[in-house]
């Protein structure tokens, strides 16, 4: 089983997104036991890897590899602001 997630980076206009331009992309992730969620009390640890390689791949889907910013975390979606770049990408996950 994978949870699919749609990425969208657009522009910006006085810091909101503007959407003169988007990158449309999905990206897939496998399902948290993947990084040792067994069901006990290790939940945390193994969301916070899940987290940052949702992260890794989102980014490289839409060729921002290495960019440094601000995420903001909204449990079902996480809005990523690159920092001195004019532009914002939106993760949301994907109900199939």
């Amino acid at each position: 089983m994978t949870d699919s997630y749609d990425v969208e980076l657009t522009d910006t206009f006085a810091g909101e997104a503007n959407y003169s331009w988007v990158r449309r992309e999905t990206v897939s992730m496998p399902e948290l036991t993947h990084y040792g969620y067994d069901g006990g009390s290790n939940y945390a640890k193994a969301n916070k890897v899940y987290q940052r390689e949702l992260m890794k791949k989102a980014k490289a889907a839409v060729g921002l590899t290495g960019v440094r910013g601000r995420v903001e975390n909204y449990g079902d979606s996480v809005t990523f602001r690159p920092y001195g770049l004019l532009q914002v990408m939106f993760i949301s996950w994907r109900d199939e």
